[in-house]
């Protein structure tokens, strides 16, 4: 008999993302061999206004920045695709404007 190990996954999220959130910081239920996109879809599931803010036409927008463990998702060669490991670390962050 397999068990399946579900463990929970840490969002971190900045700006005015994380109002959109209700928090700066968001758990959520990750199994293995769940993607990014699979704990992004989790973390917007219950949360209709941080959806709206991050997503257009249902794809990432291009200006939000999703990091794993410090790495931007986007630039890595799966995408939302990339597999999460034990104590993976995700973040939102929206455009970063200087002044």
């Amino acid at each position: 008999m397999t068990t399946s190990t579900s463990t929970s996954l840490e969002w971190k999220l900045f700006a005015d993302l994380a109002e959109h959130a209700g928090d700066r910081e968001v758990s959520v239920a990750a199994e293995p061999g769940d993607t990014v996109g699979d704990a992004l879809d989790a973390l917007l599931e219950d949360r209709p206004a941080l959806a709206e803010r991050v997503l257009e036409d249902g794809e990432l927008r291009s200006q939000i920045n999703l990091l794993r463990n410090g790495a931007d998702v986007r630039s890595q060669e799966e995408g939302l695709e990339t597999e999460l490991e034990a104590g993976d670390e995700l973040a939102l962050f929206p455009p970063v404007s200087g002044g």
